[in-house]
């Protein structure tokens, strides 16, 4: 069985194939990448695919039996660029898609949940197996705030008392990894998350604990914090999502307490303390 990885240069690729070379013959696994000289690095073969150009898709899916379709990066974009990822699945005989989609998308509050769903249904209709990789939030996602706080001396944002239970991006990749080496998946719907859920409180703490200074969580209305991100130089348009954001996390949308994502992985998932630690040494 060969299996090919989208997206393959991107942070949650590159980790996936490093995963599957400890488990499988290199000579069985396909990198995709838009820019196949940025994967030359990760010792298994290399293909362009590109979801905005068809026309790189199916050759780059010769003779795969199973692919892991990354999500796009471009919020807006994806549900063209997955339909060609699928069309182009079917037209070369791929037998198995594993999709990375969102927590609870079927009812995800958050801004990014209809395009997850739109590629569900696109899959589901694809008449191809299918395993749906829900994952939750990145714990990356918020610790890469931590240098901020601490220059600024608080760590701030909206999301209130709202409990998060992320998980690291390493974590994320062994799910995959757990389902493109074994067998049995197919038609399951996993959803994944963190063992531990935190608040921005919480992580204040820990960056308090680990750094020796104290720096609080300031709670602020979602107004207020795209103003400070904006002073601090983030895009406009980050500016307005991450506080959107926030305030779906006040909500519980970015917590789940069924402990999926450790009983796939067949460990715990990584401790906020580690996370924070990674992103206070840079």
């Amino acid at each position: 069985m060969n299996i090919a990885i989208t997206a393959a240069t991107g942070q949650l690729g590159r980790l996936v194939i490093e995963g599957l070379r400890a488990r499988l013959p290199a000579e069985r696994l396909v990198a995709l990448a838009r820019t196949p000289a940025k994967a030359t690095d990760l010792g298994v073969p290399v293909r362009e695919a590109d979801y905005d150009r068809p026309g790189t898709l199916e050759p780059a899916l010769a003779g795969i039996d199973t692919l892991l379709m990354i999500s796009g990066s471009e919020v807006g974009r994806r549900v063209p660029q997955h339909r060609n990822v699928i069309a182009a699945a079917r037209r070369a005989g791929v037998r198995h898609i594993v999709y990375t989609s969102l927590l609870h998308a079927d009812r995800s509050t958050l801004g990014l949940a209809p395009e997850h769903v739109e590629t569900e249904a696109m899959l589901k209709a694809s008449g191809l197996a299918v395993t749906l990789l829900r994952n939750g939030w990145y714990t990356e996602n918020y610790t890469a705030s931590a240098p901020q706080a601490l220059a600024q001396g608080a760590l701030i944002g909206s999301a209130g008392a709202g409990q998060i239970a992320s998980a690291a991006r390493a974590d994320y990749a062994a799910a995959a990894v757990a389902v493109l080496s074994s067998t049995g998946h197919e038609g399951k719907t996993y959803e994944l998350a963190g063992d531990t859920a935190w608040t921005l409180a919480d992580l204040a703490a820990e960056i308090s604990r680990q750094s020796g200074k104290d720096i609080p969580y300031r709670d602020l209305p979602p107004a207020d914090y795209t103003a400070a991100l904006i002073a601090a130089g983030v895009p406009a348009s980050w500016a307005q999502a991450l506080p959107a954001l926030d305030v779906e996390a006040a909500k519980g949308a970015l917590f789940d307490d069924g402990h999926v994502l450790s009983g796939l992985i067949g460990r715990p998932t990584t401790p906020l303390r580690d996370s924070v630690a990674a992103a206070l040494q840079g």
